[in-house]
């Protein structure tokens, strides 16, 4: 799906100040879209590391992402896939841990042994030689950074909150559940463990839980957080079938399990009603129709269920933007005074303040408050 649009994308130069949609397509908001801080700054520094985490706060997005997997001994880490292959020098390190796959999985390393770990921005490896994969961006291998936990930074944040008056929530999400189910570890219940433990109990807290994993969320909405006395809001991450976000076993093999149903009316019905939002990838909710961009209805059908709407994820670098999409600007202007997102992940938290400023007027003057560990 992902390569199909960008190639109709790439069919028609979109480089019009502001894009038009299909009549009835307009949504304009009354309320500022939100801005999350997709793996931090990640624009400017290594992904989901305390360093990219802290200069995302001096940029004052509301929410900072923290994607969540497990070490050996049971520490939350905040990376966001699940094998430590492609930001981490963990193939020097410890080069007889890959399993038998190839890759390094984080559930097999101590917390110990992942702090033994450089972080570099993400790369590829061909032939032994590693490119960046965002070639503009930090350097591989300049100065020097780490994994963290998510008591670390949940830490970091929280402190800032208090010496600089300001409220920026969180918004974790839990990495493959059904890998961890598998593996035997419940990650969903350690992280609500965890959140409790800072002080996010419920909906008075500035944070957002998120996951691509249907069944997992319905089992926290239902059964976990109840149990712990919590009340969450939730978001439904969707992914196109094809990226293999979540397996599922059938006849003894493991399988894609299949997105559709997310994207329809009823559908969305269901995640209604166990889930307060969607974060849908940004190009599932357009097409092409005589040459310029319209609603696929996703955004509609979502608002007709209340459900707020948090697209993934916006990305200023010139080779990330879609088809002919020249500037960074029209892109977010599109989806956010056409289709009346609610909030938007980006790399360039800066950059979509700067835009949404342009849209919307200044935001007031930060409150002193903020959550705090529950002694």
């Amino acid at each position: 799906m992902r390569s199909t649009l960008i190639a109709v994308f790439s069919a028609v130069a979109l480089t019009a100040p502001l894009l038009s949609l299909a009549s009835g397509a307009f949504a304009w908001k009354s309320e500022r879209p939100v801005v999350i801080a997709h793996r931090g700054a990640s624009g400017y520094l290594p992904e989901h590391t305390l360093e990219s985490k802290a200069l995302a706060y001096a940029m004052r997005p509301d929410y900072i992402e923290q994607d969540l997997t497990l070490s050996k001994d049971d520490h939350l880490i905040v990376m966001h896939d699940i094998v430590l292959d492609n930001i981490t020098n963990v193939a020097q390190v410890f080069p007889d841990r890959a399993r038998d796959d190839g890759h390094y999985y984080t559930i097999d390393f101590t917390l110990a042994e992942l702090k033994q770990l450089k972080v570099s921005e993400p790369f590829v490896t061909n032939g032994g030689v590693q490119t960046p994969k965002y070639p503009q961006r930090f350097p591989l291998w300049n100065s020097s950074f780490q994994l963290s936990t998510l008591d670390e930074e949940i830490e970091l944040i929280q402190g800032l909150n208090k010496s600089l008056g300001y409220n920026i929530g969180i918004y974790p999400e839990i990495k493959k559940p059904w890998f961890h189910h598998r593996e035997g570890k419940d990650i969903a219940l350690l992280t609500l463990i965890k959140l409790k433990e800072y002080g996010y109990v419920d909906r008075r807290q500035n944070i957002y839980l998120q996951s691509f994993d249907a069944e997992e969320l319905q089992r926290i909405k239902w059964e976990l957080m109840p149990r712990l006395g919590m009340d969450l809001p939730l978001v439904q991450l969707i992914a196109d079938t094809e990226w293999g976000e979540k397996k599922v076993e059938t006849n003894g093999e493991l399988v894609n399990y299949d997105y559709d149903w997310m994207l329809e009316s009823a559908g969305l019905q269901k995640i209604a009603g166990y889930a307060d939002g969607i974060g849908p990838w940004n190009m599932m909710l357009i097409r092409l129709e005589g040459g310029l961009p319209v609603s696929t209805g996703l955004a509609q059908r979502a608002r007709q269920q209340n459900l707020v709407i948090h697209p993934y994820t916006f990305r200023a670098d010139v080779q990330q933007l879609p088809g002919k999409f020249s500037r960074f600007d029209n892109l977010l202007q599109l989806f956010i005074r056409r289709l009346g997102v609610d909030g938007v992940f980006t790399d360039h938290p800066d950059k979509a303040i700067r835009v949404i400023d342009k849209i919307y007027p200044a935001r007031p003057a930060p409150e002193a408050h903020y959550s705090s560990r529950v002694n």
